[in-house]
């Protein structure tokens, strides 16, 4: 059987197979530095110092070194990426972190005599701060990959207006620097390295492959850029609702209280004066705590002050058992989640019932989450009413939409009641061992 031939790839080929690994590198380091939380804490602030002009131009610089080291021992051209890095450090951080980025990729070809190699660097890493010093921050940003798709308009808005276009501008900043490259190269070849362009068309390829080079990294950037905007954003809601639901809760509470102290003023003045002085420990307790999140040993400590008042109210016939899984005690927990809910079980279940009265507070683990029911051996729910009470109380709506808002609509709180037995209002939240609270702020 003949031999199949094997066609080795033209040179226009392989200049293409490597103009496309050129931007495949190029995008990988992009993507792998917007990892680092350090290097995106970089990118989202727009004056930086000079400790973080360092550290972007070191984080930067560092692989991109050893990209061109890479090309000089292993003649991989696909590696060198000194125009767009020392142009991008420049257009992002500033003329002196282009500058020494440039320094840092034009030292090792000089030593195996690329002389020019040096002052171009540098030269690109001028020209990405100077052009930085006089783009808007924000235009940087906008600059795509799609640039083509629009580049009509913007072209067309330069000469109708004869206004400064800055995508024209980026666009023609590194499409100059090849062109000065590339004519240095084809005088003097081995004093700057640059990928040959011979015909029309391989000219087109390389121009093409030196604005990606540039525009696909600040795309990738740009996009983590949004994205933590967004979390920030998001944070920042989410801190919002559940001020506001704070803000519901505790009025809530103390006209309630303010109520029962009221009716008790002309009757049992003593009495009355005893709750006035609970309820401002408590009060002192809440105006001290500003933590959305709190463990429930400190939101259990908060319910038996909470308790001693309707202690003073009710007298003997209010009776308080807790059944409480020591190792739920640093569970975190929404911070005044129960007093609605031990409330409404006084208030609602057991005001109107003859004889004694208990509410049994229980937490116990299930696995990843926690279990805590607020039990009493109230008059009960109607059949079929268990969720319209949840929805029209101040104290269970707020208790619901709190636990919505922050562990997502899986989360909600439970009814069970038997008509004439109780009710049992039950919380299941994930565990967590950390303050989410410190995170939000």
């Amino acid at each position: 059987m003949p031999t199949p031939l094997i066609h080795s790839p033209t040179s226009e080929q392989v200049l293409l197979f490597t103009l496309m690994a050129k931007l495949a590198v190029g995008a990988v380091l992009a993507t792998m530095l917007v990892r680092f939380p350090w290097f995106r804490r970089i990118l989202l602030t727009e004056k930086r110092d000079w400790p973080e002009r360092l550290v972007f131009a070191a984080s930067l610089g560092l692989p991109l070194t050893a990209g061109v080291i890479w090309r000089l021992v292993l003649s991989n051209n696909a590696a060198d990426l000194t125009l767009a890095g020392a142009f991008l450090a420049g257009l992002l951080a500033g003329p002196y972190a282009g500058a020494i980025v440039g320094v840092m990729l034009g030292i090792p070809p000089t030593f195996v005599g690329e002389w020019g190699a040096l002052p171009f660097a540098i030269g690109c890493g001028f020209a990405g701060g100077g052009l930085r010093e006089l783009c808007p921050p924000e235009a940087i940003w906008h600059f795509s990959p799609l640039f083509f798709t629009g580049l009509h308009r913007h072209v067309w808005r330069l000469v109708r207006r004869f206004e400064i276009d800055w995508v024209v501008v980026l666009l023609a900043a590194p499409i100059a620097l090849e062109t000065i490259a590339q004519a240095v190269g084809h005088k003097w070849p081995l004093r700057l390295f640059v990928i040959p362009a011979d015909t029309p068309g391989m000219w087109a390829a390389v121009l093409i492959c030196t604005v990606l080079s540039v525009a696909i990294p600040i795309k990738i950037w740009n996009s983590a850029r949004i994205e933590h905007r967004l979390q920030e954003q998001e944070k920042l809601l989410m801190e919002s609702r559940l001020d506001a639901l704070a803000s519901q809760i505790n009025p809530h509470f103390l006209f309630n209280t303010l109520t029962s102290v009221s009716s008790l003023i002309r009757s049992e003045p003593e009495k009355a004066r005893t709750l006035i002085v609970k309820l401002s420990g408590l009060l002192r307790r809440l105006l001290r705590s500003q933590e959305h999140f709190v463990t429930l040993r400190e939101e259990l400590e908060a319910i038996d002050e909470y308790l001693d008042i309707e202690s003073i109210r009710f007298g003997p016939q209010l009776k308080i058992e807790k059944h409480i899984d020591p190792a739920t005690l640093d569970l975190i927990v929404p911070s005044m989640m129960l007093q609605p809910l031990v409330e409404n079980s006084i208030k609602h279940g057991l005001s109107d019932k003859l004889g004694e009265g208990r509410v049994t507070i229980r937490s116990l683990r299930d696995g990843d989450h926690s279990i805590i029911d607020v039990i009493d051996n109230g008059i009960g729910i109607p059949a079929g009413e268990a969720g319209r009470v949840k929805g029209t109380g101040i104290g269970l709506r707020n208790v619901n939409e709190r636990l919505r808002v922050i562990y997502g609509a899986n989360y909600q709180l439970q009814l069970d009641s038997v008509p004439g037995q109780g009710t049992c209002a039950r919380i299941v939240i994930p565990e967590l061992r950390a303050l989410p609270a410190r995170e939000i702020a």
